[in-house]
């Protein structure tokens, strides 16, 4: 049998990754064969300000995506961006720029964090992690500036050559 397509319409549906599980993919199957485990009951995950959900817009935004990007917070709650630059821009003093569900003082992670920060080592490992990436940028930069200054010396000796 033979089948010839004569036409195609592509389908595709988006959605933030707000878990905190290091990775939640579609690509486990059931140890049975019978189809894909999702452990996903149907509950959507909703701004802890707004209270729209994250495939949705803040109040602020027509259209969801890129443009109304999520932020997390080393506490591990996450929000519209919009949403929290507002929460946070309505307190008065520094000492009220505190998260919304726990109330500790906001500090927005550098990367959607993997597990909940319960305890000082996770801390401690994020930080000798950022020390050694931010050492290993520089260093990058200084093997590039000594590479760009030898091709300009290279240059400079090739048309002293020419005069």
């Amino acid at each position: 049998m033979k089948l010839k397509i004569e036409s195609y319409n592509a389908v595709a549906y988006w959605k933030w990754d707000v878990s905190t599980e290091p990775h939640k993919l579609y690509h486990a199957a059931s140890a049975d064969g019978g189809g894909i485990m999702d452990d996903d009951d149907d509950d959507e995950e909703v701004c802890g300000i707004c209270q729209a959900p994250f495939e949705s817009t803040c109040p602020d935004c027509k259209v969801p995506g890129d443009d109304c990007p999520l932020i997390w917070g080393e506490c591990t709650h996450v929000f519209h961006m919009h949403c929290l630059l507002k929460w946070i821009g309505q307190k008065e003093d520094e000492s009220q720029q505190q998260c919304p569900m726990d109330r500790r003082p906001w500090v927005t992670a550098d990367q959607k964090p993997e597990r909940p920060a319960a305890n000082a080592d996770q801390s401690t490992t994020t930080n000798e992690s950022t020390h050694i990436l931010n050492t290993i940028e520089s260093e990058a930069e200084k093997e590039e500036q000594c590479l760009n200054e030898s091709i300009e010396e290279g240059i400079d000796n090739d048309s002293m050559d020419v005069e």
